[in-house]
């Protein structure tokens, strides 16, 4: 039986671009996990299906399981998908959420500039969203002034040259 991934899956045709099943082009080659490509044929993780609407309190607990694993590039996924599908008041959040997810991933792929400025990007982000007129400080028992302030750290560090391992520097949403 299929998983709802299989079915969304790229197909390749042989010399042509990668297609979705609706013929968007979308590259079909497996990813590690952190999102790099690997050759055609090479085992990689699976990738997170797009499109998914969930509750706010399911996004933070799949998000979280997925930064655990040291998986940031699917975490970031998971907050595009609530970025897109949430209501207006909160797509900022999710956005700066995602944003730090990505930054994540690129502190770990050694790319010491594009990582601190998305972390940095992100922080700014969630604080700017909790003191807003719709922010909260701790919104579905995410820790924002927590999370702002790993972000910075985590950025200060990448700037300094210190290596990344995405699961040991995952961030603890919920404090």
């Amino acid at each position: 039986m299929d998983s709802p991934a299989d079915r969304t899956a790229p197909v390749r045709s042989p010399g042509a671009r990668d297609r979705d099943e609706e013929g968007r082009a979308r590259n079909a080659r497996p990813r590690d996990g952190l999102g790099r490509p690997l050759p055609y044929g090479a085992q990689g993780v699976p990738r997170q299906p797009e499109g998914v609407v969930r509750t706010p309190a399911d996004t933070v607990a799949e998000a979280q399981r997925l930064l655990d694993e040291g998986k940031p590039f699917h975490a970031h996924e998971v907050f595009e998908d609530a970025w897109k599908s949430g209501p207006g008041p909160e797509r900022e959040l999710w956005r700066g959420l995602a944003q730090l997810a990505v930054g994540l991933t690129h502190a770990a792929r050694g790319n010491t500039t594009g990582g601190a400025r998305l972390l940095r990007r992100g922080a700014g982000a969630v604080t700017r969203w909790a003191a807003s007129a719709h922010g909260q400080r701790d919104p579905y028992g995410i820790d924002l002034e927590a999370v702002a302030r790993w972000a910075r750290d985590l950025a200060a560090d990448v700037e300094a040259g210190t290596p990344v391992d995405a699961g040991a520097r995952a961030p603890a949403l919920r404090g």
